[in-house]
């Protein structure tokens, strides 16, 4: 019996897993609360440069930032435990072809070994991932937002593709898509 793209096939394809989508809900429960609202109060004018990160390092903040440098912004990226070095997913790099973007040179870093600037605003995936932000970088140096809640509709909780099926893949850099263009629009619009 169809179950209007509710199925197994149809959650995997949207969200990743029953993980992924229990993650957004949860997000989604966080954002009705209020629990998320400081990630949307941003200083854009201050914002030198905009920094992507996730877990690794090796699919969604990768090609956020080479997504993001299409619209002239100044970006880097990092993940919360990557192995320095390693490249993109293979998975990543074959759909980012397809889009234009070329993710085969790039090679992970991890927060340890990242050079922090004044002016950075760092774009998380994940709300445990702005936790985690939170406690381990000193709070004077950047600000710090959600990718997820910039993009239409608001998806706070932007789940990791590694290992999940390509249709995920698509659908998150989608959402990252999404999110980007709005984030270099809110750029350009307090640069004017």
């Amino acid at each position: 019996m169809p179950l209007g793209g509710w199925d197994l096939i149809g959650v995997r394809a949207r969200f990743g897993s029953y993980r992924g989508l229990a993650r957004l809900m949860l997000a989604q429960l966080e954002s009705v609360a209020g629990r998320l609202r400081s990630y949307k109060q941003i200083r854009w004018e201050r914002v030198k440069r905009v920094v992507f990160v996730c877990y690794g390092n090796i699919c969604r903040s990768p090609y956020a930032e080479k997504r993001a440098v299409i619209y002239g912004l100044t970006v880097a990226s990092f993940g919360l435990s990557a192995d320095v070095g390693i490249p993109a997913d293979p998975t990543a790099c074959r759909v980012a072809a397809r889009r234009g973007i070329e993710l085969a040179p790039h090679r992970a870093c991890d927060i340890k070994s990242f050079e922090f600037r004044d002016g950075d605003l760092l774009v998380a995936m994940e709300p445990r991932q702005a936790r985690a932000i939170s406690r381990r970088v000193p709070s004077a140096s950047y600000q710090l937002t959600l990718l997820g809640i910039w993009c239409r509709p608001p998806r706070p909780h932007i789940h990791d593709p590694h290992r999940l099926s390509e249709a995920y893949w698509r659908q998150c850099f989608d959402t990252i898509d999404s999110a980007v263009e709005a984030i270099a629009e809110q750029m350009r619009l307090s640069r004017e």
